[in-house]
């Protein structure tokens, strides 16, 4: 181990440290503007929402459909938790897990498969990106998340300027808890509903007789055939016997 003078030690930590203040400066300046624009297509009302720390992964966890106060004491808990060697890192990795699903959440929401989260995982920053500034459009109608509706996870506030997450009308059905109709049997005494009025055929009016029904007609008889003749033809005439006279020299 080399053995540094104080003054190089002291000039080497303090280089060190400037770089990775710059480095983190940079990263909060393109995550801000990535979040900005991906709060933009969302309809998110106010673009100082993506600058504030914490509270803009609070909104992004939120527009993830899950609720914005776990993720805010999964982020406090790991910078008051993060010291302790083993406790620190549980806190810091399931405070990583709420981000990661609220990023699969948004990442259906603007046309991406789940697979992306692979790019979120080793470079979160990249996805952030390219969901940002790409031509994908907000969605909200897709299947709601499987914690929707019940369990800590879901989210259940109203922020004024940030849109319902919910479609109108509701979700439409999810595979994962609703499978489509016929995978499984209808229980006993199950009826299915009637087809909506809009699909009968309107009611006659008032007073109308339908016309009677046409009797029906006979079969038509083919017409007779020809009687066979019943005189013979006559024989045929019978040639002379003697031969005409030569002329006269």
């Amino acid at each position: 181990m080399y053995d540094y003078p104080d003054g190089t030690a002291l000039a080497l930590y303090a280089g060190l440290a400037i770089f990775w203040f710059i480095f983190a400066i940079g990263f909060y300046v393109l995550s801000s503007i990535f979040l900005m624009k991906i709060f933009e297509k969302a309809g998110v009302q106010g673009k100082w929402r993506a600058w504030v720390p914490i509270y803009n992964y609070m909104v992004f966890s939120k527009l993830g459909d899950l609720s914005p106060w776990l993720i805010l004491i999964a982020i406090g808990a790991s910078i008051v938790l993060g010291w302790i060697p083993v406790i620190g890192w549980i806190v810091s990795i399931a405070a990583f897990v709420v981000t990661l699903l609220a990023a699969w959440r948004v990442g259906l929401k603007l046309q991406k498969e789940a697979v992306w989260l692979i790019l979120y995982f080793f470079l979160s920053i990249v996805w952030l990106g390219i969901l940002g500034f790409d031509k994908s459009r907000w969605n909200t109608a897709i299947p709601a998340a499987p914690w929707a509706g019940n369990g800590f996870l879901s989210d259940r506030t109203v922020w004024a300027g940030i849109p319902s997450q919910a479609p109108a009308g509701g979700y439409p059905a999810n595979p994962a808890t609703q499978p489509a109709p016929g995978a499984y049997p209808p229980p006993a005494g199950y009826e299915p509903p009637a087809p909506p009025a809009g699909n009968q055929p309107p009611a006659p009016p008032a007073g109308y007789t339908p016309p009677p029904a046409a009797a029906p007609q006979p079969p038509v008889t083919p017409p007779a055939a020809p009687e066979p003749p019943t005189t013979p033809p006559a024989p045929p005439t019978t040639p002379p016997t003697t031969p005409p006279a030569p002329p006269a020299p």
